[in-house]
């Protein structure tokens, strides 16, 4: 509550919607999380808040044990979607979620554009299953990743709008290192995210995945997505020193943390059909107590 004060946030059904945010980035994003708390305490809220809002649309996507078709799905989708869409011209929302991602978004002036973004990379995941190249996968990931950072700017104060483009990129290299991760997973729901063109470099087609038995032109295809998650990572890092002094350490341990999946990946030699790669709570405590020391130096 403490935060919620600080924030200048006192209204009681705003103060709900809020908290219930949050309890959805605790127990989904436990690693977003984790960095969020290297936030000053009155900027927390919201990102717990645009976190809260792009969990629940996916929610809305990916529910397996759901018995909507997808077109009902969409349907759903797009009703909720428009139904926020229209309280942030209105200026608020009695959506249990949705008030507090339409109170971030008029507070800090996000463009409603990345929020029409997100929803349609959204609706995508119930009609699309592969991606020939990685242009036509980057239009996917601008709305379901790209955009989330771009939402953060405002909240994390940039010094400069240079820090636009290096949040892209990062959300960017965030998502690519989820689908290294998740590709068994994805498969469960019928997706593959590696573009078919890059696996077709290395000989393997869309059946091979299928297997689910690990050869060495699958590896070469995960070390060659693992090479553009790091250039992309390299990118963007420049562009966190853009960002207020109290803002950089969240993004640098979120940028190590996430970034870093890939390198779980690696370390259970590319076994990615038998095993999920996961950040170690070591890891997690390695990155983010120096962190909070720099975070709490900043403030």
């Amino acid at each position: 509550m403490n935060e919620l004060k600080g924030a200048g946030i006192d209204d009681s059904r705003l103060m709900a919607s809020y908290q219930a945010c949050k309890k959805l980035n605790a127990e989904h994003g436990k690693t977003y999380y984790l960095a969020t708390l290297l936030l000053p305490p009155n900027k927390r809220p919201f990102v717990h808040a645009l976190y809260g809002f792009a969990r629940y649309a996916d929610e809305i996507v990916d529910d397996l044990a759901s018995t909507l078709s997808d077109v009902e799905k969409a349907e759903a989708l797009r009703n909720w979607g428009e139904g926020v869409l229209a309280d942030i011209d209105k200026g608020g929302s009695n959506d249990p979620i949705g008030a507090a991602f339409v109170d971030t978004i008029n507070r800090w002036s996000i463009p409603k554009e990345y929020v029409r973004a997100f929803l349609d990379s959204m609706t995508m995941d119930l009609t699309i299953t592969e991606y020939q190249t990685y242009d036509d996968l980057y239009k996917y990931v601008y709305g379901s990743a790209a955009v989330i950072g771009l939402q953060m700017v405002p909240i994390l104060e940039p010094l400069s709008d240079e820090a636009f483009k290096s949040a892209q990129s990062l959300g960017v290299a965030f998502q690519l290192a989820n689908f290294i991760r998740d590709v068994s997973e994805d498969l469960d729901r019928g997706r593959v995210y590696l573009p078919l063109q890059d696996l077709a470099l290395h000989g393997v087609t869309r059946a091979d995945l299928e297997t689910r038995v690990l050869t060495p032109g699958i590896i070469d295809a995960l070390k060659f997505q693992i090479a553009r998650v790091r250039t992309l990572q390299a990118e963007a890092t420049a562009g966190i020193q853009l960002l207020h002094p109290s803002s950089r350490p969240c993004i640098e341990a979120a940028s190590e943390l996430y970034c870093g999946i890939v390198d779980e990946v690696e370390k259970v030699n590319y076994e990615i059909f038998s095993h999920r790669a996961k950040t170690s709570t070591w890891r997690r405590l390695k990155v983010f107590l120096p962190a909070l020391q720099r975070a709490r130096a900043a403030r």
